[in-house]
């Protein structure tokens, strides 16, 4: 005999998968659990942080934190498919690495690294490092450029005020079109990242790591920004098709 919450839980994390997002209503609808049952669910499956709302209107959706539950078999994501080669081109024409990193719980999750690819790599493989939203260059990207309820809704579940001060910040990086990571003085790798976009919503964010000493952010935006927004139109491109 199944447990019956463990039974539930997995309905509504497969109800979840079904579709980019769901409210309350309809996933009660789909499980036929009552709302008051959906509701207590999905309250633990954020809290644990396979899930998070999106907004009261549109609802929750599920976090990439699922994608850890089959690590233990082969799992094929398309995603990581289609940006893994554009990736390595970059890394083999310019040098340096580049990371592939999704939104998941208070956090941005490395998928995927050309590091092992490249010369200037002060490291092997990164993957499923998590790196900070708020300071990252990776979450600053990926904060910018996604639709305003989103970001709210990522704020409110880091427990950050969204105030005009945040938002010029916002503003400015999608008008210079890439962000970069708030670093201490004495920090040596910088990171310069961009968005991989279709239409209003971000599907992933691509940085490039360099070393401070090798060139300023103005330097690296000039010599870079372009070419990476490129390389992530590229993506996005082959990833819906």
């Amino acid at each position: 005999m199944p447990i019956e919450p463990v039974r539930r839980s997995f309905a509504i994390l497969e109800a979840l998968s079904r579709r980019p997002h769901g409210t309350i209503a309809t996933l009660a609808e789909e499980t036929g659990l009552p709302r008051p049952t959906v509701a207590r669910l999905l309250g633990t499956l954020v809290e644990l942080g396979y899930a998070t709302q999106v907004s009261r209107l549109i609802g929750y959706r599920l976090t990439d934190r699922v994608l850890g539950l089959a690590q233990g078999i082969r799992f094929i994501d398309r995603f990581v498919d289609a940006a893994a080669p554009h990736m390595q081109r970059f890394t083999q024409e310019h040098g340096w690495p580049l990371y592939l990193g999704s939104i998941s719980h208070r956090a941005i999750t490395i998928r995927y690294s050309t590091a092992a690819e490249s010369p200037m790599s002060f490291e092997r493989t990164a993957l499923y490092r998590r790196s900070p939203i708020l300071s990252g260059a990776l979450g600053r990207a990926w904060l910018a450029f996604s639709a305003d309820e989103e970001r709210r809704a990522i704020l409110r579940d880091l427990g950050v005020r969204y105030d005009a001060k945040l938002a010029a910040v916002f503003a400015r990086i999608r008008r210079d079109g890439h962000a970069f990571a708030i670093l201490p003085r004495s920090g040596r790798l910088q990171g310069i990242a961009v968005a991989i976009r279709k239409r209003d919503r971000v599907l992933g964010c691509i940085s490039m790591r360099f070393v401070r000493s090798a060139m300023s952010e103005a330097e690296a935006g000039a010599r870079f920004g372009a070419p990476l927004n490129a390389l992530a139109r590229a993506i996005a491109t082959d990833a819906a098709s």
